[in-house]
């Protein structure tokens, strides 16, 4: 009998850009979701959602089980950040930390809707808010950088 490895790793990340600035403009937008879809493939992970505003990203990914939580996010913030630059966005730049959320299957369907519907939900709820409510929901407190 052969023996495989199966795992189900699922995790929504969430990062700003640098110092919170409004840098991904919306005709860069699609563009460099695609562009950050493209290394998660590249670098055997699996994009299930990604979506933001000007300030932030967020993405669920499947990660495989060779691929660490923080080196699938440094893969993503560089090789986009670097993109960028290509693009003529020389000012752009990625903020230092992230947040790396795990979700159970039964959550994946609602992360993805959340993703897809950030702009209609940050009319009500500033990205301040959205990331306390993250912390909290997972019973974290702000790491120091």
């Amino acid at each position: 009998m052969a023996y495989h490895t199966f795992a189900s790793i699922l995790v929504h990340y969430v990062f700003s850009t640098k110092n919170r600035e409004p840098l991904i403009v919306p005709e860069m937008e699609s563009r460099l979701w695609a562009y950050m879809g493209g290394i998660a493939r590249k670098n055997n992970m699996k994009s299930l959602a990604i979506g933001g505003m000007p300030d932030h990203v967020h993405l669920l990914l499947s990660l495989h089980p060779s691929v660490a939580v923080d080196k699938a996010v440094q893969l993503i913030k560089s090789g986009s950040s670097g993109w960028m630059h290509d693009q003529g966005q020389h000012r752009f730049a990625w903020q230092t930390g992230y947040g790396a959320f795990t979700i159970g299957t039964s959550q994946m369907n609602a992360t993805v809707r959340y993703i897809a519907n950030q702009k209609r939900h940050h009319t009500k709820r500033s990205f301040a808010e959205e990331w306390k409510i993250f912390l909290d929901r997972h019973g974290l407190q702000e790491y120091p950088d």
